[in-house]
């Protein structure tokens, strides 16, 4: 998982409440669990004109001109700017997946659902949950701003505006390490091989018979 410390990134506006994780990444796109390849079908149904396929080029399909993900000034944004409620619905994991692999490093937000919350964490991503009058500012300020980008901090836990000023956000100390180290539940498992590998030792020279019996 990549590690998370500071990134500076162009914002692109989610300006619409309670955006399920089916808005995010369709239900048809659920057969694959290889956690890549579903950028191009982010908000597929907002995305585009015509239904999305697994597997499909979406190169040529056509694209919604009043989806602001489309225009030319949000291409290359990696903070996702939304509204509360984001991420609710199912829990598919698949939804902060496909956020990671178009290029989202942050979502901002009032409120998450509570397991795309968690999942976020879980794959790199940074959920972060700002006020509603000051995600209402910065909505305001980053569709007036072409280029508008803000700085995350996670060790410092704050994001900064363009002017400088700082907004705290909070965050659990056992997420914000694993992201702070890259550390998915796979990763935090392998820190402990040692300490596995030596009570596997003694458990099978205590129970020999077991370990017989599987071999």
């Amino acid at each position: 998982m990549k590690a998370f410390t500071v990134h500076k990134g162009l914002v692109a506006p989610m300006d619409r409440a309670n955006v399920d994780t089916d808005m995010i990444i369709p239900k048809q796109f659920l057969k694959s669990i290889k956690r890549s390849g579903f950028g191009p079908n982010l908000f597929d149904e907002l995305r585009y004109l015509d239904e999305g396929a697994p597997g499909q080029d979406c190169t040529n399909r056509p694209l919604n001109p009043d989806f602001p993900l489309n225009w030319s000034r949000y291409q290359g944004a990696s903070v996702l700017l939304c509204r509360e409620n984001f991420g609710c619905g199912s829990s598919r994991e698949h939804a902060p997946w496909a956020l990671d692999d178009y290029g989202f490093r942050a979502v901002i937000a009032p409120s998450f659902a509570d397991i795309f919350f968690t999942n976020c964490f879980k794959n790199g991503l940074l959920p972060i949950v700002l006020e509603e009058n000051i995600v209402d500012k910065l909505f305001e300020e980053a569709e007036e701003n072409e280029g508008y980008e803000l700085s995350v901090d996670l060790s410092r836990q704050v994001v900064v505006t363009p002017s400088g000023e700082e907004l705290s956000f909070s965050v659990d100390e056992f997420s914000k390490h694993c992201l702070l180290e890259g550390l998915d539940e796979i990763g935090l498992t392998l820190n402990e091989v040692d300490s596995i590998r030596a009570y596997e030792a003694a458990r099978e020279k205590d129970t020999p018979w077991l370990f017989g019996a599987i071999k």
